[in-house]
């Protein structure tokens, strides 16, 4: 007989062997230096700020904003295969407890962003409202479960109704809601909160009510988000890992492809093309690329100590190369490039080339910001010390990493 507990047992147990086994491959690299170094830096610059926190300082609003949307964003993991299409559909009046347990591990798995959360903005709290006891923030980080509970419910009652268009409108009221709950309560305006409360809780009725009209499963649905959040998850790991489940989007971004594919037509060339299409058309690489370069400005731009400033630019020089490297092994299931007759070590030398051209481009624009903002000394030092940290670690130990994995 089908039982659907144990089924979400052996699932769950398959999944966590899974995901550990990428996540000792994430921290156990260079990136857990970087967080070190980040967390200590933002933590000594959180305190000095606090202690010229202005009067004025919008600190409910930002807690708000900030409680509102992590309550918000509630996915169900279900753990749902596509093989589940076929195998499952059958037996779905069964299926109680598996997604029960679901629901469960849900809630489990997000409780540490709550925390973590909760207890970077407990300094703010009590440098803005000095006269609150402990035990009012308490009662907030209470409200919080409750709310992550009730929005994972709903969450997982409007994803019974397939028209997107419906989901969107409801989480966007949801989204307003919550973020006026937090606002009000953060503000000490309770009768403002508990009317924002008995709203949310009408949203929350009405989405029960659709979700009792619509009594089966969207299982096609439940399967794609979920395979969605995995694949974003491998391409997290295949930073530091070589994941073979992943599934790389591509798109089209013509007028972009159009500015960097102007490369003289000889074979010697193949692979310097190969790889600046890639880079721009993959879903990844380009997106992370920017991120990292405006995470970084606005690290440069807001840090009050120069020397400290310098040694971002330089930190995030290194993150970008560092993740870039995976351009490499990009094509690594495609035969097609292994037939391209072509040295191999020019392919080597086009991924060399295009990582230390990313990473000049990068050194100049951080030095430029050093010089909008009028730090001379900044800007000679991130760009004499970024640019040689740039060949340094590309000559030295990209080519060397790139090397061995050949």
């Amino acid at each position: 007989m089908f039982d659907s507990h144990t089924f979400f047992m052996k699932r769950f147990s398959a999944h966590l062997k899974e995901t550990s086994r990428y996540l000792r491959y994430i921290f156990n690299g260079h990136i857990a230096f970087a967080m070190l170094f980040f967390v200590s830096a933002l933590a000594y610059y959180y305190q000095q700020a606090l202690t010229q926190l202005p009067a004025n300082f919008p600190t409910a609003i930002l807690m708000g904003v900030a409680f509102g949307g992590i309550v918000s964003y509630s996915p169900v993991r279900t753990l749902l295969k596509e093989p589940d299409l076929v195998f499952l559909i059958a037996a779905e009046n069964k299926m109680q407890a598996y997604f029960r347990n679901a629901l469960i591990y849900s809630f489990v798995i997000q409780l540490y962003l709550l925390l973590l959360v909760t207890a970077a903005f407990g300094p703010l709290y009590f440098a803005t409202y000095t006269d609150r006891d402990i035990t009012v923030y308490l009662l907030a980080f209470v409200v919080l479960l409750i709310f992550k509970v009730w929005n994972l419910l709903a969450n997982w009652w409007v994803l019974k109704v397939r028209e997107p268009q419906m989901r969107r409108v409801d989480l966007f009221i949801r989204v307003l809601l919550n973020m006026a709950v937090f606002y009000f309560l953060v503000n000490g305006d309770m009768l403002l909160a508990g009317i924002a409360t008995l709203l949310f809780i009408i949203v929350f009725l009405y989405d029960y009510s659709v979700s009792r009209k619509h009594a089966g499963i969207v299982w096609d649905l439940l399967v794609q988000k979920d395979q969605n959040r995995m694949q974003t998850f491998y391409r997290l790991a295949n930073m530091f890992a070589d994941v073979p489940h992943i599934k790389t989007p591509i798109k089209k971004r013509q007028w972009l492809v159009s500015l960097v594919s102007k490369v003289p037509f000889a074979q010697k060339n193949t692979f310097d093309y190969l790889y600046r299409i890639t880079f721009v058309r993959s879903g990844d690489y380009m997106g992370m690329y920017f991120r990292l370069l405006v995470i970084g400005g606005l690290f440069i731009y807001y840090i009050p100590n120069l020397w400290m400033e310098i040694l971002f630019a330089i930190l995030f020089l290194y993150l970008s190369s560092f993740q870039m490297m995976t351009l490499y092994q990009h094509h690594r299931t495609v035969i097609w490039p292994e037939l391209y007759p072509v040295e191999e070590s020019l392919r080597k030398k086009a991924i060399v080339k295009l990582l230390f051209q990313l990473g000049f481009i990068q050194t100049v624009l951080f030095s430029l910001l050093f010089l909008i903002m009028q730090a001379y000394i900044g800007f000679a030092v991130t760009l004499i010390g970024g640019a040689l940290f740039n060949y340094l670690f590309i000559n030295g130990y990209v080519s060397g990493k790139l090397a061995v994995k050949h």
